[in-house]
């Protein structure tokens, strides 16, 4: 049986700066038995090749930018597929931009069909027209639900999401957030993966460090859902889930030997997990899960 991987990078991959040990030994071992990979991420800022470079200064060579998926792409994808001649107002930086440019969707400031949020810092200006153009009727559209992202151990910065919240609580309006869990992003991550594989992929499996992006949006698609510990999330924290993992690896670095020989490991097979953890950081890290009646509601008409 042919297996694909879509692996997450941040908390897999690497950790800040610092690749996770046994990351090199596993992109080698899917390299060498020629399984097909596609890196998939929710951050919108850095372009294809620019992840190529950066795992290149970390050690991992070789890489094509083919290789990787972002969530800029990903609402690209999104646009050219349902609004191919739209246009939009971005709040967001390079990786966005360019993959908005290279599926020739135009930016406009005055009258958007869309107002789509990415990674970035944006001033209060930028915040503002994108309010008026929200206000004079363009949809809402966030690459990823994140709220906030780490940046070291123990520093996090705000995230997509939370930019995203903020219009949705000015204008009353809900964004619709693409980017993991989201199943179109499963779903076109899945068929590139495919376009990248010389033969049929007859089972894909989706790795990543976070239950609420990678493992639920494995699990609504229908895949191979493989948890790491290696990132955000602890194994006491898995139990407070009601989806759960196809198997919990400490790294990427327990599944070299499988790969390499195709035989599964009976010791990487997940087990019941009971009891609740409590979460590093307080507060919905993702907004796909915020109950209704914290949502945004309609605003009342102005008073003239």
């Amino acid at each position: 049986m042919k297996t694909g991987y879509l692996i997450d990078m941040d908390g897999v991959i690497y950790r800040e700066n610092q690749l996770i040990p046994g990351a090199v030994e596993f992109v080698q071992a899917l390299t060498a038995t020629g399984a097909p990979f596609l890196f998939l991420t929710n951050n919108s800022a850095p372009t294809p090749e620019d992840l190529a470079v950066r795992l290149e200064h970390l050690g991992v060579h070789g890489l094509s930018p083919r290789q990787f998926y972002t969530s800029a792409l990903n609402t690209a994808d999104f646009l050219n597929e349902t609004n191919p001649n739209c246009t939009v107002f971005v709040i967001g930086e390079g990786g966005l931009l360019n993959a908005l440019h290279d599926c020739n969707i135009a930016s406009d400031a005055i009258q958007p069909r869309y107002v789509i949020v990415g990674e970035g810092s944006p001033s209060a200006e930028r915040l503002a027209q994108a309010h008026e153009c929200i206000e004079r009727g363009a949809g809402l559209l966030a690459t990823n639900p994140d709220n906030w992202c780490p940046v070291t151990s123990d520093k996090t910065r705000p995230g997509t999401g939370a930019i995203a919240a903020f219009l949705e609580a000015s204008t009353g309006r809900r964004a619709y957030y693409l980017g993991k869990p989201n199943g179109f992003m499963f779903h076109r991550a899945r068929r590139k993966l495919v376009e990248l594989a010389p033969g049929q992929v007859e089972q894909v499996v989706m790795i990543g460090d976070t239950m609420e992006t990678d493992i639920r949006g494995a699990v609504e698609a229908g895949l191979m859902a493989y948890l790491v510990l290696s990132g955000s999330t602890k194994l006491e924290d898995i139990g407070d889930y009601a989806y759960q993992p196809t198997r919990v690896l400490q790294s990427v670095a327990d599944l070299v030997a499988e790969i390499q020989t195709g035989k599964a490991s009976d010791s990487l097979n997940n087990t019941v997990l009971i009891g609740r953890g409590s979460a590093s950081k307080s507060g919905q890290r993702h907004q796909t899960d915020v109950f209704a009646f914290h949502k945004p509601r309609p605003r009342p008409a102005m008073t003239k």
